[in-house]
């Protein structure tokens, strides 16, 4: 049996017509960059949100990237950060000029521990960045008292957590604003690259929307100078299609790892735990073992994909050698990266196909 890590295949056949449709329209008006298609997702996505606004740009680092230049972070300034994340949620920190600090996870939900928060504060930090990661919002009450305590912003890093809650509120409304990625195997995926920033903040989504766009006021007057960050008409007409059945596939999502932690209950391996306040919405469905390594490569020997979300925690990155930061510098960032197995997990994932991932699992381990 071929069990892929993502099945885009098998979404897009099950909306098949309503995707054509979305592409031809655009294709048929000609506007494929920014335009109708792209506001009209852009009011969707901020209505599904519960937030004012929406400004689509090119992909979730431009989002990072632009947020941070619209709170004008830049040289000098200090933004708090985890170290067990994608690359790009400290790359952009870097990108504008500042200094990523990071602080390590917690142990359970493998957020960012609001408790080691505090001692990271110095007179040059301006924002938190928390990151939602594998779909779990991380625990914003926590750090939004931070924030307001020491007057900083909350960047949420929503690159994986479209349609989340904490508290029954989503994403783009649990900080000053949120940076999702529409890269294709997210819950809410284009065909191509895309990115979203969502907020209550007017001022904040008009400089993004000016920044993404060359700086630009009028067609042929640039108020700043800007960047070239605009999100395609085809990916956002593509968007507009797939939000309505976000809920549904979020919903399949849940099942499936549910379904996953009682079929691996009885097992040495440790699985997905989240906070009784937030519904996670399953980016990934994440593994812990020791044996992580002979488990991963069980696995793939037989015909199942499986990834490793992440490897290397961003502080042990060679470009950030010059952090000077060692090995043993954030512990618990360091075992998981040793020890995380990201298994398949989409709606459309079947009871048999979740039978042969955990048969093969239990395999490895008695191996």
């Amino acid at each position: 049996m071929k069990i892929p890590l993502v099945d885009l295949k098998i979404q897009y056949e099950s909306i098949k017509p309503e995707i054509d449709i979305a592409i031809q329209r655009v294709i048929d008006n000609t506007a494929f960059i920014m335009g109708k298609e792209v506001a009209a997702f852009e009011e969707a996505f901020a209505a599904y949100c519960g937030a004012r606004y929406a400004v689509g740009v090119s992909s979730g680092t431009g989002a990072l990237f632009l947020t941070l230049l619209g709170y004008g972070i830049g040289p000098g300034d200090e933004v708090i950060t985890t170290p067990f994340t994608f690359f790009a949620t400290g790359e952009a920190i870097s990108q504008v000029g500042a200094r990523p600090v990071f602080v390590d996870v917690d142990p359970v939900t493998y957020n960012i521990d609001p408790n080691q928060i505090a001692d990271a504060i110095t007179p040059y930090t301006k924002a938190i960045m928390p990151v939602h990661l594998y779909g779990q919002p991380a625990e914003m009450d926590a750090i939004n008292a931070l924030a307001k305590k020491h007057d900083l912003v909350v960047i949420e890093d929503a690159a994986q957590a479209h349609g989340s809650t904490y508290n029954g509120q989503r994403p783009g409304t649990l900080g000053d604003a949120a940076c999702f990625s529409f890269y294709p195997s997210k819950n809410l995926g284009c065909f191509g690259d895309g990115g979203a920033v969502v907020t209550n903040d007017e001022r904040l989504a008009q400089r993004v929307r000016s920044l993404r766009d060359h700086g630009r006021s009028s067609k042929y007057e640039h108020a700043e100078l800007g960047y070239g960050h605009r999100l395609d008409g085809i990916q956002a007409a593509i968007l507009r299609a797939k939000l309505p059945h976000l809920d549904d596939w979020n919903e399949g999502r849940r099942q499936r790892a549910a379904r996953y932690s009682e079929l691996l209950a009885d097992t040495v391996v440790i699985t997905p735990q989240h906070l009784p306040q937030t519904t996670p919405v399953y980016h990934c469905y994440v593994i812990r073992t020791p044996q992580r390594d002979r488990v991963l490569q069980h696995l793939r020997d037989a015909g199942v994909g499986v990834g490793v979300h992440y490897p290397i925690p961003l502080h042990l990155q060679p470009a950030y050698r010059h952090l000077e930061l060692e090995p043993g510098s954030f512990p618990v960032s360091e075992t998981l990266a040793g020890e995380v197995l990201s298994l398949p997990i989409y709606a459309e994932l079947s009871d048999e196909q979740q039978d042969y991932v955990v048969e093969h699992i239990r395999q490895s381990l008695d191996g």
